[in-house]
């Protein structure tokens, strides 16, 4: 089943090259686009996409809220951050917002398509840039809990975009008990999400960006 993706960018030049560069890719349909985070908000409730391709700095409503918007009302839709500006405080504010991922307009093509198969999948995406500073931010708690040694493999296959059933039938665990685990990480972590855990486990060399 193909990849269901809404483009979202405030130029309408710039959608129309998503479309050339994405179309080619048979695993990607293109399922609608947004001119605004408003907008954005409202197609994705109308259009069910797997992944937005979201612009940041756009007029009614910025590519940061709106991620915050999707991924509270829809949490299943992935959101990559796709934009031409590189500043640590967008970074961060739209990761924390529930984005996977941070990218830059000038990748290519091939790029940005195994880029949506693998936020698809549940996998964080950064540019290396953004990925630097983002760790520069990313900063837990002074004293952290150790992880088990089963809550470290837990980890390991969040970063791999496994979901708790997958990760469950991967450990031979009951789901409601990888719940427990990914609380525990959460918390032992000091982080709010599952994408700031494999953030984490990344910058502490328990696994790499894909």
């Amino acid at each position: 089943m193909a990849i269901r993706v809404l483009i979202v960018d405030d130029h309408k030049v710039v959608r129309q090259g998503l479309r050339l560069f994405l179309r080619v890719d048979p695993d990607i349909e293109i399922v609608g686009e947004a001119a605004n985070g408003a907008e954005a908000v409202e197609r994705a409730r109308q259009l069910a996409p797997d992944v937005v391709l979201m612009d940041i700095l756009m007029p009614v409503m910025d590519g940061i809220a709106a991620t915050a918007a999707i991924r509270k009302e829809r949490p299943e839709i992935e959101v990559l951050g796709l934009t031409s500006i590189l500043e640590d405080s967008a970074v961060v504010e739209i990761m924390r917002a529930g984005a996977i991922g941070y990218l830059l307009k000038d990748l290519d093509g091939d790029d940005l398509c195994r880029a949506i198969r693998a936020a698809a999948a549940g996998q964080v995406q950064l540019a290396p840039e953004a990925f630097a500073r983002l760790m520069r931010e990313l900063r837990p708690p002074e004293q952290i809990e150790v992880l088990t040694e089963r809550e470290q493999d837990v980890l390991r296959l969040l970063g791999q975009g496994q979901s708790n059933k997958q990760i469950a039938r991967s450990l031979h665990l009951r789901e409601e008990t990888v719940k427990t685990h990914v609380s525990k990480i959460l918390h032992k972590l000091g982080v709010q999400s599952r994408t700031q855990a494999v953030l984490y486990a990344m910058r502490n060399g328990l696994m790499s960006i894909k």
